[in-house]
């Protein structure tokens, strides 16, 4: 495959991993072959259009589409919130999500390649608007969708927001995008962190399907999921930059007639991310203060302190049947960390990197994994103990790279109880400043855990995501996010690395069929796309599944071969 220009600094972290010899790309059958036929078929929905045309780096967008000059953009890559309200999905979007969060690869170079584009401060917008930060220069507004699932028709909404009046358009508009769904009691939320400051919801009435209106709640900065526990809704959202400064857990109090009412009822450390009940309390994921840029400093991270609160960890609510019916204002201070990356990572820095991704509630226990934005224990590893020489440096980026791991957990915050690791890895690299007279080397370290059923990453190391648990008719899905297609420019390596299955493109799919029973892979070709690098989200009705996609490739519009932008799936049992 021809690279215009690759992205030079995480070229130069995978050359020092080893993963660029690579040999000729496999033919699309090679990619999307599957093996076995899964008990469940895989149907595309609906897929995001070209928005824009293209001619360059820094130059004006020309007309379209259809391009007369440039080529056909699709900006628009994620299904980001989902939500199903009787017979119709809402979702909304964000656009070039790859590039907004450049921070994790240290770039700020423009990249062009055969797959996407990331202009930064080059961006038409950037260039009208000197004031826009480079890493937002490729931001675009996201957009809402409705998918009738019985006469299967996408309709676009996002002019139900634009036209209501310019307050709502404006608002729109500074939208990083709209990150999380729920549809609860007649009413239909999208929400997404603002450019500004706070987060923005639109509100629609999922009777009528009328616009209720937006808002701004500026006491928070981040929002990913939503979750119904006992007829209630509830939200995870963070607090100060990015979200990284602490969270809260959110009770929707709210209507048709007053959609934005909200009260807190958890006050965590650290920004939550995933959320859902079991066995009567809530449990909340969170992603760690460590990977908001910035958030390091002053922080005691440049002397590796440990302070376990800091970390990405596994939250667990009071009992909801306590006092008032589901969690009330007096519960916020009342959750229990019962579960952190201190438990399972050897190494006190990366596991300051940890997030924790999807969790779901399955035969009596807690299931959920870890999740790795590419290079930051790199990033934060060189930080705290630099590099004296390019071989310090290579090992470094060699041995800070993790897969996701996956845990099951049974009586979490009591005495009896017991977590296990599913996916995992017995030993894992952490590194020893004490070491050759203070020169420091990394050594293999126990983790002290046996996992029950394999590896991480289900024994593909560019697995680096638990992105999105779900249960459905019995089975509890894991998608996830792999980054081989990224990683490797689109070209398989020579030789897999040593103990791990050869890499696949595009983002899996597994199932654990039975509590006691390994995960089985429905599919590991993005379901047939390898641009599809992540599931993103997915709502289940009965034993079928919705599943919304993660793919960047913005500049992959031929139709003639796979295609960039968003996808929506529907997963049914044969």
């Amino acid at each position: 495959m021809r690279r215009l220009q690759p992205p030079g600094r995480l070229l130069t972290a995978l050359v020092a991993l080893g993963l660029v010899t690579t040999s000729a790309a496999p033919a699309a059958a090679e990619v999307e072959a599957g093996g076995a036929r899964p008990p469940e078929s895989v149907r595309l929905l609906a897929k995001a259009a070209a928005d824009e045309c293209f001619a360059g780096i820094g130059v004006d967008y020309p007309a379209g589409p259809p391009c007369a000059a440039g080529q056909e953009k699709v900006n628009q890559s994620y299904v980001w919130g989902l939500a199903k309200a009787g017979r119709k999905l809402w979702f909304g979007t964000g656009a070039n999500v790859l590039c907004l969060k450049p921070d994790g690869y240290n770039v700020r170079e423009p990249i062009l390649n055969d797959d996407y584009a990331c202009e930064f401060a080059n961006s038409q917008p950037a260039r009208q608007n000197p004031s826009l930060p480079a890493n937002l220069g490729d931001h675009r507004p996201p957009e809402v969708y409705v998918y009738d699932l019985t006469d299967e028709q996408l309709t676009e909404r996002t002019a139900d927001i634009t036209d209501a009046s310019p307050a709502d358009a404006a608002l729109l508009r500074s939208t990083a995008g709209l990150r999380s769904g729920a549809a609860h009691r007649g009413v239909v939320l999208l929400a997404g962190p603002s450019l500004v400051a706070g987060i923005n919801l639109f509100a629609f009435d999922t009777f009528t399907g009328n616009f209720l209106g937006s808002t701004n709640l500026a006491d928070y900065e981040n929002i990913r999921h939503f979750a119904v526990a006992d007829g209630v809704l509830y939200a995870g959202v963070g607090m100060g930059t990015n979200g990284g400064d602490a969270g809260r857990v959110l009770r929707w109090t709210g209507d048709r007639t007053n959609p934005f009412a909200f009260t807190v009822v958890g006050d965590l450390p650290t920004q939550a991310a995933d959320i859902t009940a079991h066995d009567g309390r809530l449990y909340v994921t969170t992603w760690p203060k460590a990977i908001v840029e910035g958030a390091a400093a002053g922080s005691g991270l440049d002397q590796a302190a440990d302070n376990s609160a800091d970390l990405g960890s596994l939250w667990m609510s009071p009992p909801l049947a306590d006092g008032e019916p589901g969690l009330t204002p007096p519960d916020a201070t009342g959750w229990t960390q019962v579960w952190s990356p201190a438990e399972y990572e050897p190494d006190p820095v990366v596991r300051r990197v940890y997030a924790i991704g999807g969790l779901a509630s399955y035969g009596g226990q807690l299931y959920w994994g870890t999740m790795h934005v590419p290079l930051q224990a790199t990033a934060l590893h060189v930080r705290v103990y630099p590099p004296k020489n390019q071989d310090q440096l290579a090992a470094t980026v060699a041995n800070t790279q993790r897969a996701f791991a996956v845990f099951r957990g049974r009586d979490l915050g009591s005495a009896d109880e017991t977590v296990e690791t599913l996916y995992g890895e017995s030993e894992l690299p952490a590194f020893d400043p004490t070491a050759n007279n203070g020169v420091g080397a990394w050594e293999t370290t126990p983790t002290g855990v046996t996992p029950v059923h394999g590896r991480s990453g289900f024994g593909d190391q560019y697995n680096l995501y638990a992105w999105k648990m779900t249960v459905a008719g019995g089975r509890l899905y894991v998608g996830t996010m792999d980054f081989a297609y990224i990683a490797l420019e689109g070209e398989m390596p020579a030789e897999p690395e040593p103990g791990y299955d050869p890499p696949t493109f595009g983002s899996d799919l597994w199932s654990f069929d039975a509590p006691g029973q390994p995960a089985r892979a429905v599919d590991k070709t993005g379901f047939g796309n390898p641009l599809n690098q992540g599931v993103r989200t997915m709502v289940a009705e009965g034993s079928t599944l919705y599943i919304g996609m993660a793919n960047p490739m913005n500049l992959r519009t031929d139709p003639t071969t796979h295609l960039g932008g968003w996808e929506l799936h529907k997963l049914t049992r044969r």
